[in-house]
């Protein structure tokens, strides 16, 4: 805690349009060049110009279809769709960059972890340690459909799986290759010494991984982890196995809790609990006054679409508001769903009386995450408060306009922060990593009390077993 300064990321998806329902739609918006790589390396230029820690890319391997029975009002919106891959463009970004980090999303749920761990080395390589991974087990059911499970692994399951999945991951990053395995001798003619590199002999009951590594070890070796699951086997897993952890918000006070309960939950594991970095979603919007910030949302506002922004919230959340009359109150509407959807947003305000359309308006800007409006002064004022009453360490910054959002808040709010030493003015040149830049220079590989340091050095003993493996 403390005056320590935040930890400040972008946060976008390789779309046309992420959190903000309607957002193509304000003429100066280029989420339509999604599909060009010369937007995205201006983006990371700018973005580094600015000394942001790093860009945070979300991922779905499913589409919204929820809402009315199908997927067309999200398509009319382009909800978080088309969607492009987006571990194909870091190394594109990272060409053109030097400090700017990397957190990239990726599903466990249909990738094997043996190819998975090669995708992550070489983006380690070709950043330069600058990448990290943000662990998701999905949530769609169209993606489950359309990757041939044909119906969504169950919650927990699909957790019990992920550690299982952690543990191949571990053992092929930190076990699998000795640090000096790559010799390069031209008199023996040998590249790599056969003896110092080890099958991990993974035999569980999801995954079989007898062989060893494809790749040699990247700077990390183990990508930093982010997580961001928030039901309590979410929390648990993000408490053994996250070193940062993406939290959505309303209030501060309310993500004081959540916040609380990851530390507490990192503590059980045998860590540190501040050692676990906690970013928050938050969309800014910055103008010289609190008066023309406020007319600059509710311009934004205009240009948000009901039925977008209700066709992710029935896509995230399971819960179709379509047959609802948009002003009735949902407290009235007798079903479990509404009832849960009533229980969710009362925390956010118990005095009011929710409505669909309310709902939407709610999510319609920065989606599930808060939205702080005002002048420099005010923004640099709330973005205090949320670091000193939530006691997070960072941002994800979303948008209502891209870039133009983030264009304002460079502009803008930046200079304030910097001032009142909220964010850092300038890189240590000495942290070239991510885990470096969240750690402290020479803080390369996961923390001693991290699972994953336990496969360290293990090279001189037995050979790995799945009894000697993690437990």
């Amino acid at each position: 805690m403390g005056d320590r300064p935040l930890k400040l990321f972008a946060f976008d998806v390789q779309a046309p349009a992420h959190l903000t329902a309607g957002s193509w739609r304000n003429p100066d918006d280029q989420g339509h060049r999604y599909t060009d790589l010369r937007y995205w390396t201006d983006t990371a230029k700018l973005l580094e110009e600015a000394c942001f820690d790093g860009l945070f890319l979300a991922d779905t391997v499913g589409y919204h279809d929820v809402y009315a029975g199908g997927p067309d009002a999200a398509l009319r919106d382009a909800a978080q769709f088309p969607i492009n891959d987006p571990t194909l463009l870091v190394s594109g970004m990272a060409a053109v960059t030097e400090h700017l980090s990397f957190g990239v999303t990726s599903s466990l749920t249909y990738e094997q972890p043996y190819s998975l761990a090669r995708k992550f080395s070489t983006l380690d390589h070709l950043t330069g340690g600058r990448v990290g991974w943000n662990i998701v087990t999905s949530y769609s059911d169209s993606a489950a459909r359309n990757l041939g499970l044909g119906k969504q692994i169950p919650h927990d399951e699909r957790y019990n799986r992920a550690e299982e999945y952690l543990q191949v991951c571990y053992k092929l990053w930190e076990y699998s290759w000795q640090d000096d395995a790559v010799v390069r001798d031209p008199e023996t003619a040998t590249y790599i010494e056969p003896s110092r590199i080890h099958p991990i002999n993974h035999h569980g009951q999801y995954f079989q991984v007898p062989g060893f590594h494809l790749c040699e070890p990247s700077p990390q070796r183990t990508p930093v982890l982010f997580q961001a699951g928030t039901s309590s086997k979410g929390v648990t897993f993000a408490g053994t196995h996250a070193e940062a952890v993406f939290i959505n918000t309303m209030t501060p006070e309310l993500t004081r809790r959540s916040v609380d309960k990851v530390r507490q939950a990192a503590a059980a594991a045998g860590r540190d609990p501040r050692s676990i970095k906690i970013t928050a979603l938050i969309t800014v919007i910055v103008a010289p006054t609190d008066e023309q910030a406020q007319q600059k949302y509710e311009s934004h506002l205009r240009s948000v679409s009901y039925v977008g922004a209700l066709a992710r919230f029935a896509g995230w959340t399971g819960i179709d508001l379509s047959g609802y009359d948009p002003d009735m109150p949902l407290k009235y509407v007798e079903t479990d769903a509404s009832r849960s959807l009533v229980e969710m947003f009362s925390k956010a305000d118990p005095s009011r009386t929710w409505t669909p359309r309310q709902i939407a308006e709610f999510l319609g800007i920065g989606g599930t995450g808060a939205v702080v409006v005002g002048s420099p002064q005010t923004v640099a004022a709330e973005l205090r408060r949320w670091r000193d009453v939530a006691d997070i360490d960072g941002i994800n910054l979303s948008y209502a306009s891209k870039p133009a959002s983030w264009i304002d808040f460079i502009d803008l709010a930046l200079p304030e922060l910097r001032r009142q030493e909220l964010v850092q003015d300038s890189y240590d040149r000495s942290a070239v990593t991510l885990r470096e830049k969240l750690y402290g220079a020479g803080q390369n590989l996961t923390l001693p009390d991290h699972p994953a340091s336990a496969l360290r050095g293990r090279h001189t003993e037995a050979p790995l077993t799945e009894a000697s493996a993690l437990a």
